[in-house]
């Protein structure tokens, strides 16, 4: 019988898997492809030793294929920290020893609009780092694993100063609330930013808004994380969603709201908090289409706007951005044999605020 063309691959690698919608994960052999070649490592490839993975809630929707294109089996993870171990003869920007990152994409066809304007974010034909066929038919895998093979123009160079751990949340969480923020020109200082949600995505969100000069109401349905907004992320105040008293009084105070909510909810609530020429942007992916009233947008003359993570040169700025103002992720460091649990509690929000694989010293052992 013909081998797949998966099982031909050259690099040998091991990591977690899930091979159905129960989405457990188990210890997984498999095969990697250099990017640019079917060599060991191509002219442009960079190979860098997994160190940290952080656990993002897509990896949650991926494994239990909440979205509809789950191909098992399928090894999450791309927000990915590790150190160089080989580069190709084309590759002037790092060498072997650096502290490197690579988040949610890991190919585009390089020649399109986006592309040109570097937001291979919003490329046709993009290959994320896990769950996604590449230009030869194989798939990817993430950084559940023990390293990873990336074209040299998706690696990232991590600040000096930036904690490798807690910084690696930064490649899909960080990215994804400070992309909009910059688009949508929620930067200004002095400006009341609401931030809907306090998890992986929120918590970050905080942290850019201050370092920006903003003032911050986190907007939560849960009372009980007020102390952890104020005390310890720095928010100036805090809105409970589920008191119809102070969300009256506080309406029309805010000039943006970055909604960060996984969950289906409404939006009619957070359209009320904004002032005229107001902006709410979602970047919460829920796995139910949400309903937009236009009424209120029509009124107040506000707009709704969405945002996907952002391209590579921007990813870049944020990093420097977070190093230079000592940003990085809450976390709760875990071993590889812990995932599942804490899989089922990401699944209840019950992390503060993003969990983070130690890849290295799981896989120590092997």
């Amino acid at each position: 019988m013909a081998k797949s063309p998966q099982t031909q691959l050259p690099l040998k690698a091991f990591g977690w898997a899930a091979s159905d919608t129960s989405g457990i994960l188990a210890p997984f052999h498999f095969s990697r492809r250099s990017r640019d070649s079917c060599r060991e490592n191509g002219q442009n490839d960079v190979t860098l030793q997994i160190l940290y993975c952080g656990v993002c809630h897509s990896d949650l929707h991926t494994l239990k294929n909440d979205w509809g294109f789950t191909t098992y089996p399928v090894v999450p993870g791309h927000e990915i920290v590790g150190v160089v171990t080989k580069i190709g003869n084309n590759v002037k920007n790092f060498k072997v020893g650096d502290k490197v990152g690579v988040g949610v994409i890991v190919e585009s066809c390089k020649e399109c609009e986006c592309c040109q304007q570097d937001l291979e974010s919003y490329c046709p034909k993009p290959v994320f780092t896990y769950n996604s066929p590449y230009y030869d038919g194989t798939r990817t895998q993430g950084g559940y694993s023990n390293f990873v093979v990336v074209h040299q123009r998706y690696v990232l160079r991590f600040p000096e100063n930036l904690p490798l751990d807690a910084g690696a949340p930064l490649l899909c969480a960080g990215i994804t609330v400070y992309s909009p923020m910059k688009y949508y020109g929620m930067t200004e200082a002095g400006k009341h930013l609401g931030v809907a949600g306090l998890g992986g995505l929120g918590h970050v969100a905080i942290k850019f808004a201050k370092a920006f000069g903003l003032k911050v109401t986190v907007i939560s349905s849960s009372p009980n994380k007020e102390d952890e907004a104020i005390k310890r992320l720095g928010a100036d105040s805090f809105l409970v969603s589920s008191d119809p008293a102070k969300m009256k009084a506080a309406m029309g105070t805010m000039d943006y709201i970055i909604d960060t909510i996984s969950a289906v909810h409404s939006l009619i609530p957070l359209l009320g908090l904004l002032k005229l020429n107001g902006k709410l942007v979602t970047v919460g992916l829920p796995n139910k289409p949400l309903e937009l009233p236009i009424f209120p947008l029509v009124a107040g003359r506000k707009l709704v706007g969405g945002s996907n993570f952002g391209g590579i040169k921007e990813t870049q700025e944020m990093l420097d951005f977070c190093g230079k103002h000592n940003i990085s992720a809450d976390i709760e460091l875990i071993k590889m044999d812990h995932i599942n649990t804490a899989m089922e509690r990401l699944s209840k929000s019950d992390v503060k605020y993003r969990f983070v694989i130690d890849v290295a010293n799981s896989f120590s052992s092997l």
